[in-house]
């Protein structure tokens, strides 16, 4: 009777765990860049009551006798399905259609992915720096900070549907600058380490990061687009409804386990 109760608050607290990464979801659901999560579950082990079991005729029965003891929670996966491109009025503002990830060079020295484009001119001592809004430098195709001369115009820039940057010359006619957003790629982006602001790092599980252009990638970067939340407010109330139900569901096993003993208890009294 005592594997019941711990079978059925291993299902509590997986669902509790459920519950969770669906409320994450809900409250980034106008996050710039971000990425659904869900839950997956595994069963525990099982305990084997009897290997070999007869029927009444003492022929041996071709299954054997074993209970499961619960589940627990067996990974967060991240679905990187694209999110709607909404219109920004951001003049660096940058939404990548396809695959890929922004780089940014993040405060200690680490870099850092993700595919929220919302991006800022700072000056800087070297010149005119293309950042996020936590002031992390944009890295390019070769992996360095984008930086503009002193000089430059940031009304004059713009970009072309690959991150090529272009500046416009006396004339108004936009011109090649040489400098082109670069995009990460992973072979396992299910893998990536997450942390705050829709912000990703590099781990072993997701592989080493290999660095594109847009066009190298078949994908496209929109300027005067923000990539919106892939989260799907309708399908994440029914998960949490499910969740709710399984959750009430073992806490009411758990209170027939315990009427159970209880009636155990008073016949043994």
């Amino acid at each position: 009777m005592m594997r019941s109760l711990w079978t059925a608050a291993s299902g509590m607290i997986a669902q509790q765990t459920n519950l969770d990464a669906i409320a994450h979801n809900l409250s980034n659901i106008n996050s710039t860049g971000y990425k659904t999560e869900a839950v997956n579950f595994k069963s525990l082990i099982y305990q084997t009551l009897q290997r070999k079991s007869y029927d009444s005729k003492g022929e041996p029965k071709p299954v054997s006798a074993q209970v499961g003891l619960g589940v627990r929670p067996a990974a967060i996966v991240t679905d990187f399905t694209q999110g709607s491109l909404i219109a920004s009025t951001g003049a660096f503002d940058h939404a990548i259609e396809g695959e890929g990830f922004f780089m940014v060079k993040l405060s200690d020295g680490s870099t850092g992915y993700t595919r929220n484009g919302n991006f800022y001119v700072a000056v800087r001592e070297n010149g005119l720096a293309l950042t996020d809004a936590e002031g992390n430098a944009v890295l390019d195709t070769a992996g360095n900070e984008i930086v503009f001369d002193a000089n430059t115009d940031s009304y004059k820039l713009s970009t072309d549907q690959y991150g090529n940057f272009l500046y416009k010359d006396e004339n108004g006619n936009p011109q090649p600058t040489g400098i082109q957003i670069g995009l990460a790629y992973f072979p396992n982006p299910s893998g990536l380490e997450r942390v705050s602001n829709t912000m990703m790092k590099e781990s072993l599980a997701s592989g080493q990061v290999t660095i594109y252009s847009a066009a190298q990638l078949n994908s496209k970067i929109v300027s005067g687009r923000l990539e919106g939340s892939n989260v799907q407010a309708a399908d994440e109330m029914v998960n949490m409804i499910v969740a709710q139900r399984a959750y009430e569901m073992n806490s009411k096993a758990i209170k027939a386990s315990d009427e159970m003993l209880q009636q155990a208890n008073n016949l043994r009294g």
